[in-house]
């Protein structure tokens, strides 16, 4: 079974007091593990994951623990477009938090002003462009091809 990284106490206080000093190769890393990602799962998204996490484990801020069962697939996201023209407000609300998590997935701690903005868009008017601005975002630090992936979930293409 694949192996899960938590953090720990000292990885939970870390995060909210920056007691330690962590680098910030270290800190990005620690705020992107959940709990929920499995070692494949984190790797694209740390820089030197082996290291990364082997040095954030020695150091007591995370720990492994085996998966219990294989995540569910995650829910499709309803593309904005779809949103907008059913009016549905709930709707709205998936696409916006959906949006705001892709985004801190695939960034991390990068997308925190962009996700702001993207929390207080009202409509869809407001969050399409913010949607452009993200995926243009993703594709400077991840690449074209998870910027199209992160454009047609949410209905840019």
């Amino acid at each position: 079974m694949p192996l899960i990284y938590r953090k720990t106490a000292k990885g939970l206080s870390e995060i909210e007091t920056r007691a330690n000093r962590l680098p910030p190769r270290l800190r990005s890393a620690l705020i992107v593990v959940d709990g929920k990602r499995n070692l494949a799962e984190l790797r694209p998204l740390i820089l030197q994951p082996d290291e990364t996490l082997a040095a954030l484990a020695e150091q007591g801020f995370i720990e492994a623990i085996r998966e219990v069962a294989p995540p569910p697939p995650p829910p499709a996201a309803a593309p904005a477009a779809a949103a907008g023209a059913a009016g549905n407000p709930n709707d709205f609300e998936q696409t916006r938090r959906a949006a705001v998590r892709a985004l801190n997935d695939l960034l991390g701690p990068a997308a925190e002003s962009l996700a702001i903005k993207i929390e207080k868009a009202r409509n869809l008017a407001e969050l399409t462009p913010l949607l452009t601005q993200a995926a243009q975002s993703v594709a400077n630090m991840r690449g074209r091809g998870a910027a199209e992936a992160f454009a047609k979930r949410f209905g840019l293409l």
